[in-house]
């Protein structure tokens, strides 16, 4: 009796964004790709640190169960302007209301950062879809920290690997020149300052990559102020030179998506007056960052 053929499995073409990292996935209709896709969409992501597809339709609905694949959904710190009935999508846009009033966070995500790195457990990825785009700027910059992390003389990798860095979400805000937000006791409560390694372990495959973000950074433990601030801005304008990083250049339809564990990331600005823009972006939950010595650190820092 002859046995039915199976189905021959759907192989993804990619291409490398840059030079060992990220990957552009191509012939993919997310809209109407079923599990097994992608299953295989996700394990990309996780062995490429990032990904692109172009062309995509994607209803709000659609970009849930994207997200899904990867993990369970992380909520905003900001609310007022997530996507009616869908909380953990969130507006990055300029336009306005019939008031006049701001419907999305505009220039959000200005500034070398790893989003939610406040946070005991930063969030794992980010993903950015694109509803409207304008015709010039409104880049985002991805900077590859495994690359940078790799290319460091041994000494100064020893040194870094027993550096902890102090992240607070308060610092931030009062610190920020645009789009600052009230301090209030909830958002004090909600997010206490917290410690996280220098250079982080990638739960998957052992990689390791500097973990540095602008903003956040208050201290850097055992340090003065002045010697940890100028670590900081010296290993962000390391880690981002042009061999390290990946400009992406927004088409309507783009889907974006980055590795926070392994990537810092910037937006650039654009005519805001003579430009609409509209995206979607969506986190998943993650981990506490794991130190080379292979602990946690993550823990609450009180004052």
């Amino acid at each position: 009796m002859q046995q039915a053929s199976k189905s021959p499995e759907t192989v993804l073409i990619i291409a490398p964004l840059k030079d060992n990292f990220g990957a552009q996935i191509f012939d993919v209709d997310l809209q109407h790709a079923d599990e097994a896709l992608l299953r295989k969409v996700v394990r990309t992501f996780h062995a490429h640190g990032a990904i692109v597809l172009r062309n995509q339709t994607m209803e709000p609905d659609d970009l849930m169960r994207f997200i899904q694949a990867f993990g369970e959904p992380e909520l905003h710190t900001q609310t007022k302007f997530c996507l009616p009935n869908y909380p953990h999508i969130f507006k990055i846009s300029n336009m306005v209301d019939a008031n006049g009033e701001p419907i999305g966070a505009h220039n959000d995500g200005l500034g070398w950062h790893t989003d939610y790195s406040y946070k005991e457990e930063p969030v794992m990825c980010t993903m950015l879809y694109a509803v409207t785009v304008s015709e010039e700027g409104v880049d985002t910059l991805l900077a590859d920290q495994v690359a940078a992390y790799n290319d460091l003389p041994d000494d100064e990798k020893a040194f870094l690997d027993t550096l902890k860095i102090h992240h607070s979400l308060v610092h931030f805000i009062q610190n920020r020149d645009f789009n600052s937000y009230e301090i209030t006791d909830e958002l004090r409560r909600e997010n206490p300052d917290v410690i996280h390694p220098l250079v982080r372990v990638h739960p998957s495959d052992g990689r390791k990559a500097l973990w540095v973000s602008t903003g956040t950074v208050k201290h850097v433990l055992g340090m003065d102020d002045e010697e940890a601030m100028a670590l900081v801005e010296r290993l962000v304008n390391y880690t981002t030179q042009p061999k390290y990083v990946y400009q992406h250049k927004w088409q309507k339809g783009d889907l974006l998506m980055w590795d926070n564990r392994c990537t810092l990331h910037t937006g650039t600005r654009y005519d805001d007056v003579k430009y609409q823009r509209m995206a979607h972006r969506l986190w998943v939950k993650g981990e506490r960052p794991i130190a080379v010595d292979n602990s946690n650190v993550a823990e609450r820092k009180v004052s």
